[in-house]
Parts: C-alpha cells; sequence; structure tokens
C-alpha cells in the first residue's frame, strides 16, 4: 500500500537535505535571477547608496512568514523602510568593526555554507525533476493503487456505549443520519452530517475500518468503540480506486523528485566523506552520521494534496 504524497506525509529523513527548500534558498534564487535595468528602478538611496527593487524582492522572499498579511503597497512600504534601517545599522556596525570579532566571522562562516549547500542541493533538485522522470513515479504509484478499494461512508461519534446505542434506536426508527450526525456528533465532521468521503482501508483506525469495510452500502454499524470515542456507521458506497490524472497531481510528484534526489545526493556526499563524532563512542558515531535517505513513501496519485481526511484517522 502506498502512502499519500509527500505534503501528507513525507516519511523522507535526509538530514541536511530538509533545509534546502526553506531560509536563504529563496534569497540565493532570487539573487541569481537576471534583472533588466529598467524592470530594476531604484527606489531609495542611503548615504548615496541605492536600493533597488531587486533588493525589495529579495527581502521579501527572505521575511516571506512575516509579511503573509499585508497588502502589496503595505508589504513593499515596510520591506523598503526596513532595507533603508538595514542600510543605516549595517554602516554602523562596520564603523564600529564588528565585522573583525570572532561571533561574526562565525556567523558569516555558517550562513556562507548554508547558503552554498542550499544552492548546490536546489540545482540537484531541479535537474532531477524531468517530465520522464516525475511521469516514471507518477506510473508506479499508478500501478499500486489500481483496484484497491475505497468506502465512502458518515458517521457519529459520541463519547459513550449508551449514547451510541440510543442513537442506533433512532435510527433503526427511520431517524435521518446526517441529521442526527450534525445534532449528536462530537466530531468535527459533523456539520456536513458525518460525511467522511471516500478513504482507503490504512486511513482509519483498525477499529473503524474493520467495520466500515464489511458493511454493504446503505447499510448502518452497531456501535463501534475506537481510541477517539464510540462511532456509529453508515456505508454510502464502496469503489475501486483509480489515479488521477498527472496534472492533478504534477506539482506533488514534482516535490517527491526534488526532494528524493537531494537525499541521494547527500548520501552520495555522505559516504565519500570522512566523519568523526567525537562525542559519541566510534561505533555508535559510525553508525549516526549515515543519512537514512530511504523514502518510505511514494507518492500515491488517488490522493492529490486537497484530498479529505476523517478525523478519525491514525
Amino acid at each position: 500500500m502506498t502512502s499519500p504524497f509527500p505534503e501528507t506525509k513525507t516519511g523522507l529523513r535526509f538530514g541536511l537535505a530538509a533545509l534546502a527548500l526553506t531560509g536563504c534558498l529563496a534569497a540565493i534564487l532570487a539573487a541569481g535571477l537576471p534583472v533588466r535595468a529598467e524592470d530594476n528602478p531604484v527606489l531609495a538611496k542611503v548615504n548615496g547608496t541605492e536600493i533597488r527593487q531587486s533588493d525589495v524582492a529579495l527581502a521579501e522572499e527572505e521575511l516571506g512568514p512575516s509579511l503573509a498579511q499585508m497588502d502589496p503597497a503595505t508589504k513593499k512600504d515596510n520591506v523598503l523602510a526596513f532595507l533603508i534601517d538595514m542600510r543605516i545599522v549595517s554602516k554602523a556596525a562596520e564603523d564600529k568593526k564588528l565585522e573583525n570579532s570572532e561571533d561574526f566571522k562565525k556567523r558569516l562562516a555558517f550562513t556562507r555554507s548554508r547558503l552554498l549547500m542550499d544552492s548546490l542541493l536546489a540545482s540537484e533538485g531541479k535537474a532531477a525533476t524531468t517530465d520522464e522522470a516525475m511521469k516514471k513515479v507518477y506510473e508506479e504509484a499508478s500501478k499500486q493503487i489500481t483496484g484497491e478499494q475505497e468506502v465512502h461512508a458518515r458517521h457519529i461519534l459520541v463519547e459513550s456505549e449508551d449514547d451510541a446505542k440510543a442513537i442506533k434506536a433512532e435510527l433503526d426508527k427511520g431517524g435521518d443520519f446526517a441529521e442526527l450526525a450534525k445534532k449528536k456528533s462530537k466530531d468535527p465532521g459533523a456539520s456536513d452530517g458525518g460525511d467522511l468521503g471516500f478513504f482507503t482501508k490504512d486511513q482509519m483506525v483498525p477499529e473503524f475500518s474493520a467495520v466500515a469495510f464489511t458493511l454493504e452500502p446503505g447499510k448502518i454499524s452497531d456501535p463501534v468503540k475506537s481510541q477517539f470515542g464510540w462511532h456509529i456507521i453508515k456505508v454510502e458506497e464502496k469503489r475501486s480506486r483509480k489515479a488521477p490524472d498527472f496534472e492533478q497531481v504534477k506539482a506533488q510528484i514534482e516535490t517527491y523528485v526534488t526532494r528524493k534526489a537531494q537525499a541521494d545526493y547527500v548520501a552520495k556526499l555522505r559516504e565519500a566523506a570522512k566523519v568523526e563524532r567525537m562525542d559519541k563512542p566510534a561505533e555508535t558515531a559510525k553508525t549516526d552520521t549515515k543519512t537514512d535517505t530511504k523514502t518510505d513513501t511514494k507518492p500515491d496519485p488517488a490522493k492529490p494534496a486537497d484530498s479529505k481526511m476523517a478525523p478519525a484517522k491514525k
């Protein structure tokens, strides 16, 4: 059974490669883009030093999360103000010769190594994401899931067995399942009438799946206990899974291929490097320095990034 695309459950454990798409990477990529003079106007000058549109764009990439709630005009104004202050304060730091301190030198060396790492891993990831490579992953994953059964069900979740039995009695008398779910279920999906959408057996806790996959469409279960409480389950329909179109999941496949390529590349470099851990016994250090690049989860074309997952999932 394959698992979801990396956005849902990556399973990737490759140490430094996980950093390749975060932090300073955006800045170095932005810095490497060619910018025409007419598209890169001067927005401010600080003691004669120009601040251009490209500087603002780079800073926006670096400061991204803190700017998320701002409208474009406010964002640009805040970033430009930040760059002006940064130029003023950094010049004051230069005047005080702070760049000669040991702490600054260490931080500068770390940042340089980080940028070099990010740049190289980004390059390796980009080179790996060819249409051929992505389609191969898609086809392999599609073959593994074709024909697997999915169930579309609703459920009502309550605290006690007595509550579940009372609800089952109402349903046996002709009560509307969706309406009772809205009124009595403590599940977050209660407002949707307890609708869980389609799911595969491994997406639910075992006790839930064992009942849901044996019920016939239209049937309602007796109370079922799980770690979440007591469920009443109604199966709406069953079907065999099929893969969505390649284009629908292309972005997720690209992420998977990129991360795997980076993981493999780091593992290859580590194998060739001499790594000594002075903080641990020799045997332990030898084991710990081997990055686990085994990708446990291949993309699952039947589970796009926005697929609805049931609250009762594992």
